[in-house]
């Protein structure tokens, strides 16, 4: 199902077609009169008596061939929840046999000028599904024709239809199948950005080994398909400053290898590259809206396949970064990608911050659910930004606890670490500590775990069940709001 916009119509003809009409939030139809008959605005008005107004969408069927649809907005209204609005008014008629609407944008409330964009993202958003591999699509498409002055500008669009493709873009990659994106085809995927002017650079077996990439290396040896590192370069400033730095965990199938994962379920973890998912959509993003900023995405692309040459547990790996790791549990396969990539990029990169997302641990699900994602920081003011934009974008984080006293639980008696701690509880936050030791010249650092978040079983106000895209609309914002 495909949601069509046309900006351009003509002047609204009363007794034509469905017709979209905003009011007030006490819905107050007096000054609509200019835009319906008489006899629908005496109707409305009857109808409106026994109406129950604490719904925000009212629809009266004048006829087989004629709706009049009435929303209502509430006078302090943020635009997360205008979003919502659009959400909601796609959900309501996007099973109905009429699928053209004329939205009047001169009804909408003064003081809203980007009202139109909110409302319309919302309803892009929550229009997204994948059916890439039915025989049978969806034919319907739905017909948006905007009539009035009120029009998103040109900027509005450009912004929004950006942050749209990179987060459907995210959404696709989480849907498909592991037989088809694998780390080989989704290296081959992420090159293919280089049309949108992003410079991309990736880094095969052959080149890992010789850069000592030894932990990531090890979580997909035993796949016939092979391990990349992959970094995703945007300059959006003439000068050279720093730039902010996005590193996502891209495991494209995780069967937690040696220490296999139960069968039940299992299919789920083709989402386990969730993280590196969202780096490619905000790095389409910022390149499609041409963001005034310099950033860098990089991401760690495996298969943790067992095999004769499956990693062991109790095998003992040197990292990047010098340290060594004893892996005591093979399904906890996340981290070790993660650890040879901070600290590649804090190294070549230098930049004003990383932030690292990842499907990391099933601990954090019991921790929040799927209503946020939990964040660990070695950076109040970042922690505090992520969290600001987070309340903005309805994407939502909590900041969880990081302490040198969680230390003694991943400290191992045969290496510098171990990759899980035994004893127990705080799985989370010792993994987040984990990641925190490969951070090695006290670069500001979050790591988001969003676990609970990639993936909606039951569907959310701006995401049908399936993959979310969680975290491009919320980074995006990161960007704009606070470093461009």
């Amino acid at each position: 199902m495909t949601v069509q916009i046309n900006y351009n119509s003509n002047t609204l003809k009363k007794n034509s077609g469905n017709i979209v009409l905003f009011v007030d939030e006490s819905f107050n139809i007096t000054n609509l009169k200019k835009y319906i008959s008489i006899n629908e605005y005496s109707y409305i008005l009857d109808l409106l008596k026994i109406n129950d107004k604490k719904k925000n969408i009212i629809t009266y069927d004048i006829n087989s061939q004629r709706k009049i649809v009435l929303i209502s907005i509430k006078k302090k209204i943020r635009n997360s929840e205008i979003e919502n609005l659009g959400a909601k008014f796609y959900e309501k008629f996007k099973d109905s046999k009429l699928n053209s609407y004329k939205i009047n944008t001169d009804t909408i409330l003064k003081g809203l000028d980007h009202f139109i964009s909110f409302f319309l993202h919302g309803l892009k958003l929550k229009s997204y599904i994948f059916e890439r591999y039915k025989s049978k699509k969806q034919k319907k498409n739905i017909f948006i024709n905007l009539v009035g002055k009120n029009k998103p500008s040109i900027n509005d669009r450009t912004k929004f239809k950006a942050i749209e493709e990179g987060t459907f873009y995210a959404r696709d990659l989480v849907s498909e199948p592991g037989n088809i994106l694998h780390p080989d085809e989704y290296a081959k995927r992420i090159n293919s950005l280089k049309k949108i002017g992003l410079k991309i650079n990736i880094f095969d077996e052959k080149k890992l080994k010789k850069l000592g990439m030894n932990t990531l290396l090890g979580v997909g040896q035993a796949s016939i398909r092979g391990s990349y590192l992959v970094t995703m370069e945007w300059k959006g400033l003439k000068s050279n400053s720093q730039p902010l730095a996005f590193v996502g965990k891209g495991v494209c199938f995780d069967t937690g290898g040696i220490s296999l994962k139960p069968a039940k379920f299992m299919e789920d973890m083709t989402y386990d590259m969730a993280g590196s998912a969202t780096v490619v959509g905000l790095m389409k993003t910022l390149a499609k809206r041409k963001a005034k900023v310099n950033a860098v995405g990089v991401v760690g692309l495996v298969e943790n396949m067992p095999g004769g040459n499956a990693q062991r547990p109790g095998d003992i790996v040197k990292s990047y970064s010098g340290k060594t790791v004893e892996v005591l549990n093979t399904d906890a396969e996340g981290r070790l990608v993660l650890a040879d990539a901070l600290t590649y990029t804090e190294e070549k990169y230098k930049p004003k911050f990383i932030i690292d997302l990842a499907t990391l641990t099933g601990a954090i699900i019991v921790s929040l659910g799927s209503e946020y994602a939990g964040l660990f920081s070695n950076d109040d003011k970042l922690s505090n930004q992520l969290i600001d934009v987070g309340q903005k974008t309805e994407e939502k984080v909590w900041r969880m606890p990081l302490n040198k006293n969680y230390d003694k639980l991943i400290d191992s008696k045969n290496a510098d670490m171990q990759n899980i701690n035994y004893v127990g509880g705080a799985g989370s936050t010792t993994a987040a500590q984990f990641l925190q030791r490969f951070i090695l010249n006290k670069t500001p650092w979050a790591h988001l775990d969003i676990a609970g978040m990639a993936f909606s079983k039951y569907g959310g106000a701006l995401n049908s069940s399936g993959a979310t895209g969680y975290g491009v609309r919320l980074l995006n914002k990161l960007v704009e709001d606070y470093y461009e």
